[in-house]
C-alpha cells in the first residue's frame, strides 16, 4: 500500500515483490537429520533483487542444531537472535546466546561456528550473509569441504567431499 492507502500501481507491485519480504508470511522448510539436527528455515532473499546479501529466518528445535560446525573462506555471516536462547560454538568455545544478541562471523579458519539450541524452547534467529562466490566451506569435525558457486555463475558447480586422494593436475587432459 502507499502511504495514502491507495492500491499499488503495477510498478509498485513489481518493486514490492523484488524488494520486500515479510518474515511471517514465508513457507518454512523443515530440515531434520536425526539425532542432532532439526530446524525450520525460510529464505528471505531468494527471488529478490539482492545480489550481495543472503538472508533467512531459522528456528532450531530444543536440544538440536541447524547445521554442522563449519567456516567459510569467503562469506561473512551475521546472526540476530530473535527468540529463545542457546549456544554459539565458535573457535572451540561455547558462548551463551539470548534474544537480542547479534553475532558477527568473519570468514576464515579462525572462526568455525554453529548455533546450538541448548534450551527447552525454540531458538529463532535471523541469518544474514554475503553472497561471495565461488565459496569454499570447511567442516572441521568431519574433515569435509564444500566448493560451490552461485547458480547464476555456474548452475552445476557444487562439490562436497573429504580431503584425501586428489586427481593429478593433468588427469583427463589431452
Amino acid at each position: 500500500m502507499t502511504t495514502t492507502g491507495d492500491a499499488l500501481t503495477a510498478q509498485g507491485q513489481a518493486l514490492a515483490a523484488r524488494l520486500i519480504r515479510n518474515v511471517n508470511g514465508l513457507p518454512l522448510e523443515l530440515i531434520v537429520r536425526e539425532p542432532l539436527y532439526a530446524s525450520q528455515t525460510a529464505s528471505l532473499s531468494d527471488g529478490t533483487a539482492a545480489k550481495k546479501l543472503g538472508a533467512s529466518i531459522d528456528t532450531v528445535a530444543p536440544g538440536r542444531q541447524s547445521c554442522p560446525y563449519h567456516f567459510h573462506h569467503a562469506q561473512e555471516e551475521l546472526f540476530v537472535v530473535l527468540e529463545g536462547s542457546g549456544t554459539l560454538r565458535v573457535a572451540g568455545e561455547h558462548l551463551p546466546l539470548r534474544a537480542g544478541d547479534v553475532v558477527f562471523i568473519p570468514p576464515g579458519p579462525d572462526y568455525p561456528h554453529h548455533i546450538l539450541n541448548t534450551s527447552d524452547q525454540p531458538l529463532k534467529y535471523l541469518s544474514i550473509s554475503t553472497r561471495e562466490s565461488p565459496e569454499i566451506c570447511e567442516y572441521p569435525d568431519s574433515g569435509k569441504y564444500l566448493a560451490m558457486a552461485t547458480p547464476e555463475q555456474h548452475p552445476r558447480f557444487r562439490v562436497l567431499q573429504r580431503n584425501g586422494a586428489s586427481l593429478d593436475y593433468w588427469d583427463g587432459e589431452a
